[in-house]
C-alpha cells in the first residue's frame, strides 16, 4: 500500500479515522487505537477522544497490537466489560454490524462476527477472555489460536450488514471508493 495502512486514505479519510468512526457510530466507548508504524503520523490524525497506545513489539505483528490494546483496556477504570477488534483494513465493515456485535457485550462474551457462516471481524472478547487472549496472542494470527474451537465462541451473522473483505492493494481499496 505504499505505507502503513492507517495513513492510507479512503473519500479523504485516513482508514484509522475511518475505523474509529465505525465503531464510535456502533456505539463502542472508550475508543483505544494501538499504534505502530509511523505511531506518530498516526496519532496526530486521531479524533479527540482517542485513546492511543503504542505496542512497541509491533513489528511483531497482529498479536503486540492485540496484546497491547487489551492490556490498555485492562488499565482503564472502569474497565469496560468487553473490547470489540476492529483493523484498520475492513473499511467494509459497517456501523450497524459492529452495533449488531457490541449488543452481546459482557464479561464472559466471545463472539465473532460471521459472513455467510464464515468467521472473519470484528471480533468481541469480554474481560474474562483477555489474559487468555494475551498470552496466546502471536505473530500474525492475533487472537486466533485463542478463538479456534472455543467453547464459548459464538458466531453471529453480519453478513447482512457488512463485507468483510481487508485491503492489501490499492486495487482493493478502490474498490471501497465512491463515486
Amino acid at each position: 500500500m505504499g505505507g502503513p495502512k492507517a495513513l492510507v486514505e479512503l473519500d479523504g479519510e485516513p482508514l484509522v479515522r475511518r475505523a474509529l468512526r465505525v465503531l464510535a457510530d456502533g456505539g463502542c466507548a472508550p475508543l483505544v487505537v494501538v499504534l505502530g508504524a509511523a505511531s506518530e503520523e498516526v496519532r496526530s490524525r486521531l479524533p479527540a477522544g482517542a485513546l492511543p497506545v503504542v505496542a512497541p513489539d509491533w513489528a511483531e505483528g497482529m498479536g503486540a497490537s492485540l496484546r497491547a490494546g487489551l492490556q490498555a483496556l485492562d488499565e482503564l477504570d472502569p474497565r469496560p466489560d468487553a473490547a470489540v477488534v476492529h483493523l484498520v483494513d475492513l473499511p467494509g465493515v459497517t456501523a450497524a454490524a459492529v452495533a449488531r456485535l457490541a449488543a452481546q457485550s459482557a464479561p464472559e462474551a466471545l463472539v465473532r462476527a460471521a459472513y455467510a457462516g464464515e468467521p472473519a471481524h470484528p471480533v468481541l472478547i469480554g474481560r474474562s477472555h483477555w489474559a487468555g487472549v494475551r498470552s496466546s496472542a502471536a505473530g500474525d494470527a492475533g487472537a486466533r489460536g485463542y478463538l479456534a474451537g472455543h467453547p464459548d465462541l459464538s458466531l453471529l451473522e453480519c453478513g447482512d450488514l457488512a463485507d468483510p473483505d481487508d485491503v492489501d492493494t490499492p486495487e482493493q481499496l478502490a474498490r471501497y471508493r465512491s463515486g
